[in-house]
């Protein structure tokens, strides 16, 4: 399954969105998918951490933060509770840091870059909104899947089958 989002575009070109390329691929599982759970924040990851603490079985955390080069949304602390969580990934449109801690763990992260600063704590955001960056809007509820080749979003689980 290394190359699980071009067969899945092969399979199923009709069902399929994909996201502009924007993400690198952080986290010590490079291939992950999973119904979308979303936060949109802007340098203020209050809700990230109230996610992550919950379980996460079968989802993606989708983290609109604005595209902000300014603050990591994510750090390693973050990441080892999704981690713990059993949470598939987390995509996130802005920063994180600690990526050598983060590439450790066996949760995906994808990331448009890093930033060594934290972002503040005031506890704002909305959860499960529809969030859009990227030419796509991931809605709650819906499906995520992301490798080393890019992100897509399908409203129903894609399953591969046998012949592809």
């Amino acid at each position: 399954m290394e190359d699980l989002l071009p067969e899945l575009c092969d399979q199923f070109p009709d069902l399929v969105q994909v996201v502009e390329p924007m993400f690198g691929n952080f986290g010590g599982r490079e291939t992950f998918g999973g119904q979308i759970v979303t936060i949109k924040a802007f340098e203020d990851n209050s809700l990230v951490r109230e996610q992550v603490a919950l379980p996460g079985k079968g989802k993606v955390l989708v983290i609109d933060g604005g595209a902000s080069m300014r603050r990591a949304m994510l750090g390693d602390m973050l990441a080892e509770k999704a981690e713990k969580n059993e949470w598939e990934g987390i995509i996130i449109n802005g920063c994180l840091r600690d990526v050598n801690a983060i590439g450790q763990l066996d949760v995906g992260v994808q990331a448009l870059g890093t930033h060594p600063m934290k972002t503040d704590k005031r506890g704002l955001g909305d959860l499960n909104v529809p969030v859009t960056f990227g030419g796509v809007t991931f809605v709650p509820g819906q499906y995520v899947y992301a490798d080393n080749n890019g992100v897509l979003v399908s409203a129903e689980p894609l399953t591969l089958s046998a012949e592809s």
